[in-house]
């Protein structure tokens, strides 16, 4: 199915409910872990909390991205983007009024689907002649990037893919690889190079080649109707109460198991009486851990929000991604922030983007100002795939501009200097040569990001031996 790119992806915004009683009942609660809370101070109880928070914040914020996408308010509705176990397609780029998500890319049309293994395998076909740069990558509902068929682990030559859950015990066909899935909940966020809007026509029939096959037909979408699918996330998530907050988070473990690297922590949250998918009733802990919980719950968001995205690593004037994005061990903090400001990221294996908002001698980057980011002949960005250059307003969304052009790179027809290095020109003003016009990326008088993409980069971004130069205000 086709949908709009708002409605593919809107429902990254995020979506929160009120409480809801978990369905599985407590297998202990005896004196020993009564004692055991009781001996919990306010201020441990806190640190625990917050520690719990981040934690538990990428599992909350998948499944309300999951609800948001793929549940409807009443019967006989269209969900958002379609019922699970459905590939839906985007058909063209973001518009330049997209403000749903942040920092949407102008290099690849998305393909997305929920895909559920509780009632049995999922089989994903990617059919020979993917001619260009794709990625299929599988992430879990606490967001670890499990799986990444696609052109550098896949190639052109396909292949098909049996997805079950981590207790299938079925025989697979011969010729389907077993992916088994540490979630029953999986979201597939596909990717495929878009040159142009000229090249919809042949990626709308590469995305054809990309298939979804449940063993069990998928049924009409579950109806939903606990929470407002228009609201802002971050009203969204400040508005869960920390008795709803570890309410909804007790149930969703019990349904999506942590990691094996995760125990340390859930025997932390057990100090607080939390245990996965054990109904948890703060009103029922002593009062020390309900005041200290509360207080945690309170900070966690605007801790989250506050410290931005964590874990960049700054080389130069640019900021870097560290190599366990997408495969998080246990970094919560990091896990949590990314969940907040960039749900669905890639590992870096596939695509890197480093970031930067100021210019060579440290000054924030005006749009009414002039700018060249000059790459020498030998410092072009090691891209395997491909590399563009994207610029962002201060909160991250596309900048409208009257040119409509909202990323360069390699793939246009841009125009080098005689000793084969590339200037690029950011800003209001287009460069002086009419000719270069390919080389300029627009921008409005106001502040603003750039982000350099490059997909497939090469060992050396990687090991962090290039880096891109400065942006120089001319």
């Amino acid at each position: 199915m086709n949908v709009t790119f708002a409605a593919l992806v809107g429902a990254l915004a995020l979506a929160a409910s009120p409480a809801v009683s978990a369905a599985a009942p407590a297998m202990d609660g005896g004196t020993t872990a009564q004692a055991t809370a009781a001996a919990v101070s306010q201020d441990e109880a806190y640190a625990i909390a917050r520690e719990g928070y981040d934690f538990l914040f990428p599992l909350l914020t998948m499944d309300f991205t999951r609800r948001v996408q793929t549940t409807v308010t009443a019967e006989g509705r269209a969900p958002r983007t379609g019922v699970e176990n459905v590939l839906a397609h985007s058909p063209t780029f973001p518009p330049g009024e997209f403000r749903i998500v942040v920092r949407p890319n102008f290099d690849t049309l998305y393909s997305m689907a929920w895909i559920d293994v509780s009632k049995g395998p999922v089989t994903m076909a990617v059919q020979p002649g993917l001619d260009r740069y794709y990625l299929l990558p599988l992430m879990d509902m606490w967001t670890d990037v499990f799986a990444v068929p696609g052109t550098r682990t896949l190639g052109k030559a396909g292949g098909r893919y049996l997805i079950v859950s981590r207790n299938w015990k079925g025989e697979a066909p011969k010729d389907a690889e077993v992916i088994r899935a540490p979630t029953d909940k999986v979201w597939l966020i596909a990717r495929i190079q878009t040159n142009s809007p000229t090249d919809y026509d042949h990626v709308h029939a590469l995305q054809q080649k990309i298939t979804l096959t449940p063993s069990v037909p998928p049924g009409p979408p579950e109806v939903d109707t606990s929470f407002d699918r228009m609201a802002p996330p971050a009203r969204l998530m400040s508005s869960l109460s920390a008795d709803q907050y570890f309410a909804r988070a007790a149930e969703l473990t019990g349904l999506y198991p942590a990691h094996d690297v995760d125990q340390p922590v859930l025997t932390l949250l057990a100090r607080i009486g939390f245990h996965p998918g054990q109904p948890y009733d703060l009103s029922k802990q002593p009062p020390a851990i309900q005041a200290g919980v509360r207080m945690a719950v309170r900070d966690g968001l605007a801790g989250l929000r506050g410290a931005g995205v964590g874990g960049l690593k700054r080389i130069g004037h640019w900021n870097f991604q560290p190599g366990h994005l997408g495969a998080y061990g246990g970094d919560y903090r990091f896990r949590a922030q990314v969940a907040l400001g960039g749900l669905g990221a890639n590992r870096v294996e596939d695509a890197i983007y480093p970031n930067t908002d100021e210019d060579a001698d440290g000054h924030p980057l005006v749009g009414s100002n002039s700018y060249v980011l000059h790459f020498a002949k030998d410092q072009m960005p090691p891209a395997g795939a491909f590399w563009s250059l994207t610029a962002y307003d201060r909160e991250g969304f596309p900048i409208l501009t009257p040119q409509k052009r909202y990323a360069v790179g390699d793939r246009d027809p841009l125009v080098y200097n005689p000793d084969g290095s590339l200037d690029l020109t950011i800003g209001q003003t287009p460069p002086a040569d009419a000719r270069r016009a390919a080389n300029w990326l627009p921008t409005l008088a106001d502040p603003f990001t750039l982000t350099l993409r490059l997909y497939l980069p090469k060992p050396e971004v990687l090991e962090g031996r290039w880096t891109p130069p400065p942006v120089v205000r001319r």
